[in-house]
């Protein structure tokens, strides 16, 4: 009896499990929901973090004094000639360098240069990452719009078909425009067929920005944001972004960072002196001893080093220089695709819409009224279901756009939290 009750009670609560999943599964995910999974579950976001932890620790070190060092020595005096006292031996040796403050100085200075480093870097992958999120939702809203639009389609295709085979069956229309109906709603078919799989790369691309594990049927709810405003002014907005993008701002740390390493490369070509104090006990008397140690820069000059970190130098400064002109040439981009898909959406709005629809609506009455053939209503159909493809491509590849704007302004993600 207890086993099977076991049994029940293993069932019952898979059942329950499963029960759960599937109301986790059908959970609809918002656009508020994506960007929060990707700041927690993102792996680049958590390297770059990790990152700033580096960068603080690096930091940590430069700021660090030399550890002193002690030394302790024993022995046995062991007399050779009468008259010589014999016993123990010992000493105690206490040294300490000493970091001059010209070497002191830039060492601190290239950690700290390292901190704000990782701390641009980091707010450039998070307005990478999180821009990258945003198209993936709003590519799963656009390929979900595009299904239920070739869904629609299909159905008007199928049952133009049915009318078409009744028309054919009792002799009013001819076998072949039948066949014509069948291949045009196979095609839409097909249509259909590949925009679910579009659905389900986008998702997949969702998933991968996101880091999360997403359910493979996960729903996404949610719409455009309204774009009604012009685009910004773009000599304005250049030299906004050309102030205080946190690229640049990176570019700028690692250019200081660069000049800190140079200069702390050439002061440690000057001697870096240890003190040095000691007691020594000997049989029959003690010492007290003082020391300098110099070292003495005879062979090694750190031109090795020294070189290194003024080619480091050179290319900080010649990254920093491209990374300007990369944000011009993307801002510039960014602003030519908003305007191209704006003229494209005033000139669906303005008409072109209105007139495919038009076209159909004519189609469909002349080919009812038999003066024009199955051939025409279908093609007029076939503009119509391409103009309005084509229309809402435009709706977001605007968006996309303002995306890529505000990802070069950064103004959004300027307060997020480490």
């Amino acid at each position: 009896m207890f086993p099977h009750r076991r049994q029940c009670l293993f069932f019952w609560g898979l059942l329950a499990w499963a029960g759960l999943r599937s109301a986790l599964a059908a959970e609809p995910l918002t656009l508020n929901q994506v960007i929060d999974l990707t700041i927690k579950n993102n792996p680049e976001l958590v390297a770059a973090r990790a990152q700033i932890q580096g960068a603080e620790g690096d930091l940590i070190t430069a700021r660090a004094y030399p550890n002193p060092e002690v030394q302790l020595g024993a022995g046995e005096s062991v007399a050779r000639d009468s008259g010589v006292l014999r016993g123990g031996l010992g000493g105690v040796d206490i040294s300490q360098p000493i970091e001059l403050p010209f070497v002191r100085r830039p060492r601190r200075e290239a950690g700290e240069a390292g901190v704000e480093a990782a701390s641009a870097s980091y707010r450039v992958v998070s307005l990478n990452v999180l821009t990258r999120a945003k198209q993936a939702f709003y590519n799963v809203l656009r390929q979900q719009e595009l299904l239920r639009m070739t869904e629609a389609n299909r159905e008007l295709l199928a049952s133009i078909r049915d009318k078409i085979r009744l028309r054919v069956e009792v002799g009013e229309s001819s076998r072949y425009e039948l066949v014509k109906a069948e291949a045009e709603l196979l095609g839409a078919t097909k249509n259909r067929e590949s925009a679910a799989l579009r659905i389900i790369q986008a998702k997949a691309a969702l998933r991968a920005v996101t880091g999360a594990a997403l359910p493979p049927q996960v729903e996404i709810v949610g719409e455009l944001p309204p774009s009604e405003a012009p685009a910004p002014d773009l000599d304005k907005l250049r030299d906004s972004i050309l102030e205080s993008h946190p690229a640049l701002v990176q570019a700028r740390a690692e250019v200081d960072r660069a000049k800190s390493q140079l200069e702390l490369e050439q002061a440690l070509r000057y001697p870096q002196p240890t003190v040095k104090a000691g007691i020594y006990s000997e049989p029959h008397l003690e010492q007290w001893r003082f020391d300098l140690i110099v070292p003495l820069p005879l062979w090694n000059q750190r031109q090795g080093p020294i070189a290194r970190a003024a080619a480091d130098r050179a290319r900080a400064d010649a990254l920093a220089n491209q990374q300007v002109l990369n944000l011009t040439y993307e801002l510039d981009s960014a602003i030519t695709a908003y305007r191209i898909a704006s003229q494209q959406i005033e000139t669906f709005e303005s008409g072109l819409l209105r007139e495919a629809e038009s076209a159909l609506k004519v189609a469909e009455a002349a080919y009812r009224l038999g003066e024009r053939g199955i051939l025409d209503y279908l093609d007029a159909q076939r503009t119509f279901q391409a103009v309005r493809v084509d229309y809402i491509n435009a709706l977001f590849d605007k968006n996309a756009a303002l995306l890529e704007i505000e990802r070069l302004r950064a103004q959004d993600f300027q307060d997020q939290p480490l």
